[in-house]
C-alpha cells in the first residue's frame, strides 16, 4: 500500500480547462521561520500539526518545497473594484497548492498568499508583508470563533527577506483555509470573454462543490444562483451583528460558497456609526458599514448577469429569472438580520417590533456615541439587575439617551417565553461577544512583531480572541474600547 502523504491533496479545481488558471510553483525565500500553525485546524483537515512544524511541513508552507501530489496554481478570476471593472485580475500574490477533504468530509483549499509573483502579478513583487498576514490570522480566526463563515489560517511563517512598499517590512507568509477560492469575479473573467462553455462549466463546478442540491432542480443554475445570494445575505447580515466593516467588498472579494474572505483595510467599530469607514482607499464611503447589504445585491446582480445565458434561452425569460433571485436577497437578508438582532436582544420569541426595537437603540447608540461591543455586551448585565442598568447607561454619552429604550426593552424581555433574568443574561452573553480583534490591538500586535520581532502579543491576543464571548480576565484590556489617542481612523490593504 503506498504512504499517505503528509497533506492528503485531491485537486478538482486543477482538473478543470487549463485556462481558468496558470500553472505557478510558489517562489522560494531565504530563511523560513514559523510563527504560528493551527493545529486544530491541521487535524480537521487531516493534516498532523507536528509535520507541519517540522522542516520539512515548513518548507512547504514557505513555498520552498512543493508537497507531494500538490498542483500549484494561480487562479484566473476579473473583478468589479469599486464599482470599474477590471477583465483580468487573478492570483497576484496567492498560490492555490490544492484541496484536501476534511475529516468531516468537506473539501476545502489550501492557499499561500504571499508566496511570489505569478502571471497575474502585474508588475507586482507576490509578496505579502508581516503585518497584514498577521492581521488576516487574527482576524480571521476571531471570526470563525465569532461563528460567522470565514476563510481561514492555518500557518504564518516570516521569509527572512524584506518586501519594500514605503520602506523595507519584513515579508511573511499565510497559509489560507477555504471552502474553495472561486468569486463572483471568477465568473466574470469568463463572462468579459464571451466563454459561455467555461461559465457553464464553472457552474457545474459550483454546483458540485458548494450546492449540490441544486443539481436535481428544475432550473439548477437558478438555484445556484439562488443559493449563492441567500448565502451572501446571511453572511452580511452577521457582519452588522459584529460591527464588522469589510472594507473592499469588490466582486473579486465576494466568494460563492458564502465565506468572508481577503482581510485587507477591514475593522470592527468602535464608536458605533452606520457611515463608519476604514479602509483608507474608500475615500467616497462605498464600502461604509450600513451600505454593506446593498453593496452585497449589486455584487450578485453582475452574478446573475454572467448567468443569464444559463438561466434561459430567452433572453427576456432570463432577465426576469434573474432579477428576481438577486430581488430575494432584500428578503433574505431582513429575515437573518432580524434574527441577529433579535439574538443580540436576548429575545427567545418574535414579535412584529422586534427589529424596530432594534434599530431604534442603534439610532440611540449613534447618537449617544456609544461603543456598538461594549453596548450589546452590557445588556446582559442590564437584564440581571438595576446596577447592571445603571452601568449601560453610562455608556452614552447622555445616559438618558438609553433610558426610554432600555424601559420598552425590559418590558419586551416579560413577554411569555422569554424566562428569568438570569436565563435572559445568559442568552445575552452568547450572542454579543466580550473580545473583538480591536483595531488599536492589532496594531499593537503588529508594531511588536515588525519592530522587535517579538510575537508574544500577537499570541495574547490570540488566545484572548479564542473565547470572545467569555469575559476576559480584569487586568487583560481586550474588552476596552481605545483611549483617543489609540483609535485608529485608517485601514490599508496591505498589498
Amino acid at each position: 500500500m503506498a504512504p499517505v502523504p503528509p497533506i492528503p491533496f485531491d485537486n478538482s479545481y486543477a482538473r478543470l480547462p487549463e485556462h481558468f488558471y496558470a500553472r505557478q510553483p510558489p517562489t522560494p525565500v531565504k530563511a523560513p521561520h514559523l510563527i504560528k500553525i493551527n493545529a486544530a485546524l491541521a487535524r480537521d483537515l487531516g493534516i498532523d500539526p507536528d509535520w507541519l512544524a517540522s522542516d520539512a511541513g515548513l518548507a512547504v508552507l514557505a513555498g520552498n518545497r512543493i508537497a507531494d501530489a500538490s498542483e500549484p496554481i494561480a487562479m484566473a478570476y476579473a473583478g468589479h473594484q469599486f464599482g470599474g471593472f477590471s477583465p483580468a485580475l487573478g492570483d497576484g500574490r496567492a498560490i492555490l497548492l490544492g484541496e484536501v477533504v476534511g475529516r468531516d468530509g468537506h473539501r476545502r483549499d489550501i492557499q499561500l498568499k504571499g508566496s511570489g509573483p505569478t502571471p497575474f502579478s502585474r508588475r507586482g513583487d507576490g509578496r505579502a508583508a508581516l503585518g497584514p498576514v498577521l492581521r488576516e490570522y487574527l482576524v480571521s480566526e476571531a471570526m470563525h470563533r465569532l461563528g460567522i463563515p470565514t476563510t481561514r489560517a492555518l500557518a504564518a511563517v516570516t521569509t527572512g527577506q524584506f518586501v519594500f512598499r514605503e520602506g523595507a517590512i519584513p515579508g511573511a507568509v499565510l497559509t489560507r483555509v477555504a471552502a474553495s477560492h472561486i468569486r463572483v469575479g471568477t465568473f466574470q473573467y469568463f463572462a468579459a470573454r464571451g466563454d459561455q462553455a467555461a461559465i457553464r462549466t464553472l457552474a457545474d463546478h459550483v454546483i458540485a462543490r458548494h450546492d449540490p442540491a441544486a443539481a436535481d432542480a428544475d432550473n439548477r443554475y437558478l438555484a445556484l444562483l439562488d443559493g449563492v445570494c441567500a448565502r451572501q445575505a446571511a453572511l452580511v447580515a452577521q457582519w452588522l451583528g459584529v460591527g464588522f466593516i469589510h472594507g473592499v467588498m469588490n466582486t473579486d472579494n465576494m466568494t460563492v460558497s458564502g465565506e468572508t474572505i481577503d482581510y485587507g483595510p477591514c475593522a470592527f467599530m468602535d464608536t458605533f456609526h452606520p457611515a463608519t469607514v476604514y479602509s483608507s482607499i474608500d475615500s467616497g464611503g462605498r464600502y461604509a458599514f450600513a451600505n454593506q447589504p446593498r453593496i452585497a445585491q449589486w455584487n450578485l446582480a453582475r452574478l446573475a448577469e454572467t448567468l443569464l445565458p444559463l438561466l434561459s434561452d430567452n433572453d427576456d425569460t432570463a432577465q426576469g429569472l434573474a432579477e428576481a433571485s438577486v430581488g430575494r436577497f432584500a428578503a433574505h437578508f431582513n429575515t437573518a438580520f432580524t434574527g441577529v438582532m433579535r439574538a443580540k436582544l436576548g429575545l427567545a420569541t418574535a414579535a412584529d417590533d422586534d427589529l424596530a426595537l432594534a434599530q431604534d437603540l442603534l439610532g440611540r447608540m449613534e447618537t449617544g456615541r456609544a461603543d456598538f461591543t461594549l453596548a450589546f455586551r452590557a445588556l446582559a448585565r442590564a437584564a440581571e439587575s438595576d446596577d447592571g442598568m445603571a452601568s449601560a447607561r453610562l455608556l452614552f454619552d447622555d445616559p438618558a439617551t438609553f433610558d426610554d429604550w432600555a424601559g420598552r426593552w425590559r418590558l419586551r424581555l416579560t413577554a411569555p417565553g422569554e424566562g428569568a433574568r438570569a436565563t435572559i443574561a445568559a442568552r445575552l452573553r452568547v450572542a454579543n461577544p466580550a473580545v473583538i480583534p480591536r483595531n488599536h490591538m492589532i496594531e499593537e500586535v503588529i508594531a511588536a512583531a515588525v519592530g522587535a520581532r517579538d510575537f508574544r502579543p500577537f499570541e495574547a491576543m490570540h488566545a484572548a480572541l479564542n473565547k470572545p464571548y467569555d469575559d476576559p480576565p480584569g487586568a487583560s484590556g481586550y474588552a476596552l474600547p481605545p483611549l483617543p489617542e489609540q483609535v485608529v481612523r485608517a485601514t490599508f490593504c496591505g498589498t
